[in-house]
């Protein structure tokens, strides 16, 4: 094994379950856990702590439409999520309300909702940043897309769960939607990248704390074949498909592995089912991405305790683990625990 290894490297040799000197790092955070951790730091560049860090996969994005003030503290973005902002003393996150379907009562409606189009997102400059990253050594990481939970978000989660039942058709034209932009989006990010893009996002939350969020008969109908072409497309790239999902997905991930998905995210801890020894008998077919809590952990933990956990998913995963928080960090976790977090490996 080579004595020091760039991040792109960790990553492939994750992926092929290779010797490899320490598991590849990411960072996902909330823009105002970002303020506040460059302030703690006294930086002014995320970057500088990301590459003292030695975070070996790096995120980029199209630039999207701008969202619209509806009055009363109610924005919507191009999708017609809508959703209120909470401050926070470094920036504001949103909070999610009814999007702009809850109430439509027919096809149609849906149908004549003004979808966006995939002219509408700016990708002149991932060329650069995808070489500036790749110039450092480093995986790019790309997208937004999802093919499940922001239709339920336009729908109200309540409102698709019922449509699964009493009006399927509503749920799957908003899926094929979804499917049918990202597929585009995808496409155009990897043209605009000059193919320097090393792993593709699907977002769509299928599970919570407790189980479940549906059926696996409800995901093969309803999710497992919009992900499977996102799958195909993303694979003919010769990238990978990194799918992320909250809560307790267990009995999906069966399912997630024949779709295509190469990498699950962020495996969060809520029950026994989501502990790395119970998802240790899948990491020949599917790497595993997070794993550490954010909700209770890093809150409170110590940087021991911190360096302990890290070693541990280590040990269980193996290569098939690549290490990050289990979400975005959020605005309630230390900044020195997130420091503390990208140094557990430093020994």
């Amino acid at each position: 094994m080579k004595a020091e290894m760039f991040g792109r490297e960790r990553l492939i040799r994750a992926m092929n379950r290779e010797s490899i000197d320490r598991p590849p790092f990411d960072f996902w955070t909330e823009e105002v856990t970002k303020a506040q951790l460059l302030d703690y730091l006294g930086y002014n560049d995320i970057e500088k702590f990301l590459d003292e860090a030695g975070v070996d996969i790096r995120g980029v994005n199209a630039i999207e439409p701008e969202e619209k003030d509806l009055g009363g503290g109610i924005f919507e973005n191009h999708w017609g999520e809508r959703y209120k902002y909470k401050q926070f003393p470094f920036g504001k996150m949103r909070d999610d309300l009814s999007g702009a379907l809850f109430e439509a009562n027919s096809l149609k409606e849906i149908q004549d909702f003004p979808w966006p189009k995939n002219d509408d997102y700016d990708y002149s400059a991932l060329r650069k940043r995808c070489e500036n990253i790749r110039s450092k050594g480093c995986a790019v990481r790309y997208g937004a897309g999802d093919v499940f939970q922001r239709p339920t978000l336009v729908r109200g989660f309540e409102n698709a769960l019922v449509d699964m039942y009493e009006n399927p058709g509503y749920l799957k034209y908003m899926s094929r939607v979804f499917t049918d932009f990202y597929l585009e989006d995808y496409r155009r990010a990897w043209e605009e990248s000059g193919g320097k893009i090393d792993m593709f996002v699907i977002y769509s939350d299928l599970g919570s704390q407790l189980g479940p969020l549906i059926s696996v008969d409800m995901f093969r109908e309803f999710v497992k074949p919009y992900l499977r072409e996102m799958a195909e497309l993303i694979h003919s790239f010769g990238s990978k498909l990194l799918f992320h999902s909250c809560g307790d997905v267990s009995s999906f991930i069966p399912e997630i592995i024949k779709a295509g998905a190469d990498i699950l995210d962020p495996i969060q801890p809520v029950n026994k089912n989501m502990e790395p020894e119970n998802l240790a008998c899948y990491k020949d077919s599917i790497c595993f991405h997070g794993g550490i809590d954010i909700q209770k952990f890093l809150v409170k933990a110590t940087k021991k305790e911190i360096n302990e956990k890290a070693y541990h998913y280590r040990k269980i995963l193996g290569p098939a683990y690549i290490m990050g928080p289990t979400h975005f960090f959020q605005p309630d976790i230390p900044s020195k625990n997130i420091v503390a977090l990208y140094r557990a490996f430093e020994d």
